[in-house]
């Protein structure tokens, strides 16, 4: 009977165990490439000031650090499915991880603003593929009925570098140096490179015309958003002729984009992608919870620190709990998804996620850690049950050929929600706190016999009383976020009838 069975058929208890520990070191060199490209995208920014004295720059200048990281980044994911196909995934992934390890160490060293930009840049270039690489990965190694569990691994490298990243970059400047925060990065980069060399297999490479004129229109779209989405806060959004070409810019690119890829015969990416509803769907949906998923993490920091006085390290003791429940929750779902239809879980997650938000738009200045503490742990379960989820149900249907190319997009959509739901609720802050400063300055009952001149001066009222009203305005002001984000996720609710799970009926 056993001289029947196929090639990499399961006929004893040891193929098993040996296919099982294949998966785990593949996901293990996997998540450490992730890991450090997501944590590189937050950990560098409470450490900023220190590098602005460092690097003899200028506030409005030490922001490039970061935008050159996130712009290169952004317009280096989109290429990724055309270079795996062209040059194989396993050796992009090395090159790709060397490259990140390396220019790290370039940021650790960096002795001027130019130097850091320099190499900060080269970092986005060369991290941009890990995420997207080790999700097809994954999705290759794995079997179908495992992708669930495949997912969950994948989400908690995707989630735990937001979690973690201004906690241990705040724990590093304050300790050691603010070089620490790219130093951190070398093992990582080592131990992952080997776990890809050895336990990594290659895929199959194939020759296509690379469609140069698409990615061009793309990479100007998705940069100059980018532009506009980190520069719109520090020059007053559209007041500035910088934000309006951006806008410009960014239309002109979708619009051409578009418009070339339906006439050319071999466009940038694949049209089959777009034929593919579940796929679309989950890429929609995605884009639209990446708006809420960061949007909090960047909210909750400077409401902690500025206005409640919380150390750093305190500040990140506080939040962790939301990393917490977010990988809890991911190493249940692929148990729950066998039993219960996925797109209910996503509608409890988010319902959970709606949940918490409502309860932090009733956070005043006295609100208690153990509030703090509870409110993200429930945000972070509800954050597991909608990204894995979603993470499998985009690509149930899809052809594996296309995982490549799919990645790719998908992790630019949700990396763009984000990028747009952090510019809303920070806009929207700095906003509401000078508004609610006016009118809160204006209803003031001062005493007679202080001397002021007039009441229509905020600026005018003595200080202590200045400091009172501007924490009044910032309690009522991230209020309003908190309740703006909340009507945000339930709004994309009901997208989630635009998937299917092909494992049940409907």
């Amino acid at each position: 009977m056993s001289q029947t069975l196929q090639p990499g058929a399961l006929s004893a208890p040891a193929p098993q165990a040996k296919a099982s520990t294949s998966e785990a070191l593949v996901a293990l060199s996997v998540m450490l490439a992730t890991i450090i490209q997501v944590l590189d995208t937050t950990i560098a920014n409470v450490a900023l000031p220190h590098m602005q004295g460092s690097l003899g720059a200028s506030s409005d200048q030490i922001t490039w650090v970061l935008t050159s990281y996130i712009v290169a980044a952004a317009i280096m994911t989109a290429p990724v499915g055309y270079m795996a196909q062209r040059f194989g995934r396993r050796r992009l992934f090395l090159w790709s991880v060397g490259g990140f390890t390396i220019t790290s160490m370039l940021c650790g060293q960096a002795s001027s603003l130019n130097e850091m930009v320099l190499w900060r840049l080269l970092q986005g270039v060369f991290g941009a593929s890990l995420v997207p690489l080790s999700q097809a990965t994954l999705l290759d190694t794995y079997p179908k009925e495992k992708h669930a569990s495949a997912m969950g691994i994948w989400g908690v490298g995707v989630m735990i570098g937001p979690v973690l990243g201004p906690t241990l970059g705040g724990w590093l400047t304050e300790y050691y140096s603010w070089r620490w925060v790219f130093y951190i990065n070398l093992p990582f980069g080592i131990l992952s490179m080997l776990g890809i060399y050895f336990f990594v297999p290659e895929s199959e490479t194939r020759k296509q015309r690379f469609d140069a004129l698409g990615f061009a229109l793309l990479a100007l779209a998705v940069g100059a958003l980018q532009m506009l989405l980190d520069r719109g806060e520090l020059v007053d959004w559209f007041e500035a002729l910088e934000i309006q070409l951006y806008a410009i810019a960014t239309a002109l690119g979708v619009y051409l984009f578009v418009v070339h890829s339906r006439t050319t015969p071999t466009p940038f990416l694949s049209l089959d992608l777009f034929r593919d509803r579940n796929y679309v769907s989950g890429v929609v949906f995605i884009f639209v919870v990446g708006i809420t998923l960061l949007a909090t993490m960047a909210l909750l920091p400077p409401f902690l620190q500025q206005w409640k006085g919380y150390p750093v390290m305190t500040t990140g003791m506080v939040l962790m709990p939301r990393g917490i429940g977010t990988m809890i929750s991911m190493m249940l779902v692929s148990k729950l998804m066998q039993r219960f239809d996925a797109r209910g879980l996503i509608l409890l997650g988010m319902g959970l996620i709606s949940i918490s938000l409502w309860v932090m738009s009733g956070f005043t200045l006295q609100v208690s850690q153990h509030d703090l503490v509870w409110t993200g742990i429930l945000q972070g379960l509800g954050l597991g049950l909608v990204f894995v989820p979603i993470s499998t149900l985009a690509y149930a249907t899809l052809a594996p050929q296309l995982r490549g190319e799919a990645t790719a997009l998908f992790s630019l959509s949700r990396n763009l929600g984000s990028s747009i739901g952090v510019s809303i609720v920070m806009a929207a802050l700095t906003r509401n706190l000078w508004i609610n400063q006016q009118q809160l300055g204006e209803r003031v009952q001062i005493p007679p016999g202080m001397g002021l001149p007039s009441m229509d001066q905020v600026s005018a009222l003595p200080a202590e009383l200045m400091n009172t009203i501007s924490q009044q305005a910032a309690e009522i002001a991230y209020v309003n976020d908190f309740q703006m984000l909340m009507w945000i996720n339930i709004a994309a609710m009901p997208l989630v009838f635009l998937l299917s799970n092909p494992d049940r009926k409907g």
